[in-house]
């Protein structure tokens, strides 16, 4: 359709004089919106409410489950409500690995577009679930639409930054995946504004916060998208010509699998296995890191010794103040992670990065309960720092570990399937922790020692890490496309050589410095706040 050729891949590649230092950007602003989904616990208390406005309206004990899906005339449980995130991070999976194919030919402005279309229609969606008080609506709109806008826009920029940045892969995915880690620090807090501001004696200021914050998560979305472009075929850096093979990056290939083929390759699985193990370690802990805090320290965290059971309501208040910071700072170190472990991974090589996160890791969850139960705060919450910082850097190192093994033309695809692992590791980190807490505390064991078997099965979810990390071998040359097969997927996928385009190199090009500025700062502003309001909150454990 002509009133939308502006979409199509062909009209995405780069022209001339385009500077590459645009497209982490554009990512940025659509991840940042996405990342939101880490974010939307800072509505259950209000939605818990939303008929009693002041108190929850219970409903009827006798009630079935059909009826109070369906009820308008009681509040919604929490539980009921954190189905959102199950829907949001399987939808995910599923999406990114049932489209990166698409993606691939459609190209990332076309699949940043429908992403926006999802997301901020789920949440409008949603908002009219809140204001007819149908959960269904929600899990329907936010968690199933807006889970397909979720996984779309995560892997929208993977293949695109890869192909900008041949010289700085790992950095070049950390900058954007850190967006959708940092998406919650600017999202909860606006969403908490806003509620404020729309409440009234009759709304909890849900339902208009929602809209509001699809309209302006579409302007961001729609941006983003509009700001991609793709690199011409053969194009590189000025000045740059690929590495010898060393040590360090024997493992890079040169060649392409198509994304039909990977299911079949032993390699996909081992890294689907290690990703899926070292984010079930960290997801589970991220979930439950405010109970841990409070109940393994109790009293300890206001100079006293009291054990948690023997607290105050007064005092159990300052402690759930203090795990709010400890969340904080989790969640700093998650961005953090993203960014310097991926970057790092560009000079130690992914494999040897993936030995740090498992080997390290190992290392600190078996120290964990020896931390705690010597009281030491600092070493404790420093290990978590360290833990978390690595959970994120899984993520945002892994699409360079797939590009080195499996070639650049369908890294997008290929790490579209491996997200499955992500919804795997959702269901069986959180299902770990929880169980083994309830089941420690149904059998006697104090709070204070019922994470400990917690941290060793963790533990050893590393260890089989490390023999998958370990088995993982360049590909044998029969899964590599032929040299015809290549040239007619770049055929089907629109691409052009960068003779024809004759695109600017380099870091820079001849694009303005100001626009490139302006682009950075549209991003890095709403991220600064969000690190400053975040660090305040985290302040609290070092008073």
């Amino acid at each position: 359709m002509a009133l939308f050729d502006f979409l199509e891949k062909e009209h995405t590649i780069a022209g001339p004089g385009f500077n590459r230092w645009l497209v982490p950007p554009a990512a940025l602003a659509i991840h940042l919106c996405i990342g939101m989904a880490y974010g939307f616990s800072v509505f259950w208390l209000p939605l818990s409410r939303a008929i009693g406005i002041k108190d929850p309206v219970a409903c009827a004990k006798d009630i079935s489950l059909m009826a109070e899906i369906f009820s308008t005339t009681c509040d919604w449980k929490i539980s009921m409500l954190g189905w959102m995130y199950t829907l949001f991070f399987v939808l995910l999976g599923i999406s990114a690995a049932t489209w990166g194919g698409w993606l691939e030919r459609a190209g990332p402005r076309k699949a940043g577009v429908v992403a926006a279309v999802c997301w901020c229609g789920g949440l409008v969606i949603s908002a009219f679930g809140i204001k007819t008080h149908q959960i269904w609506m929600m899990w329907l709109g936010s968690g199933v639409i807006g889970g397909v806008g979720l996984g779309l826009g995560y892997i929208s920029p993977v293949s695109t930054l890869i192909k900008w940045f041949p010289d700085r892969r790992g950095m070049a995915t950390g900058m954007a995946i850190m967006g959708f880690g940092g998406g919650a620090m600017i999202g909860a807090p606006l969403a908490t504004s806003l509620m404020k501001h729309f409440a009234t004696p009759t709304s909890v200021g849900v339902y208009e916060t929602f809209l509001a914050m699809a309209a302006i998560y579409f302007v961001f979305m729609i941006a983003g998208a509009m700001g991609y472009r793709v690199v011409p075929t053969g194009w590189k850096p000025a000045g740059w010509t690929p590495p010898a093979t060393t040590s360090t990056n024997a493992m890079i290939t040169s060649k392409h699998v198509h994304v039909k083929r990977v299911w079949g390759i032993p390699q996909f699985w081992l890294i689907w296995a290690v990703l899926t193990l070292n984010v079930s370690a960290g997801i589970g802990i991220l979930g439950m890191a405010s109970p841990l805090l409070q109940e393994v320290f109790a009293g300890k965290l206001l100079g006293l010794d009291v054990a948690f059971n023997d607290l105050t309501s007064v005092q159990k208040a300052s402690i759930a103040g203090i795990a709010a910071g400890f969340l904080g700072l989790l969640s700093l170190f998650n961005i953090g992670g993203r960014f310097v472990w991926a970057s790092c991974s560009d000079f130690l090589g992914r494999k040897a990065t993936y030995f740090v996160f498992l080997i390290l890791g190992f290392i600190l969850y078996v120290s964990v309960p020896t931390l705690s139960h010597a009281g030491s705060l600092a070493l404790f919450v420093g290990a978590f720092c360290i833990i978390l910082s690595m959970y994120g850097g899984g993520f945002a190192t892994v699409p360079a570990y797939l590009a080195d093994i499996f070639g650049t033309q369908f890294v997008g695809a290929i790490h579209g399937r491996l997200l499955t692992a992500w919804s795997t590791a959702g269901i069986l980190g959180p299902v770990l922790v929880n169980y083994i807490r309830e089941y420690q505390l149904a059998h006697g064991v104090p709070k204070a020692q019922a994470y400990d078997v917690t941290m060793y099965i963790l533990a050893a979810l590393l260890v089989v890490g490390v023999i998958c990390n370990a088995l993982v071998r360049p590909l044998d040359n029969k899964y590599f496309m032929s040299d015809e097969e290549l040239a007619h997927e770049k055929q089907l996928a629109h691409e052009r050589a960068a003779a024809s385009v004759a695109v600017g190199t380099g870091s820079g090009g001849t694009t303005s410095v100001a626009k490139v500025v302006l682009a950075w700062a549209a991003v890095g502003i709403p991220l600064l706040i969000g690190v400053s309001v975040t660090i305040q909150k985290a302040a609290v454990l070092f008073k």
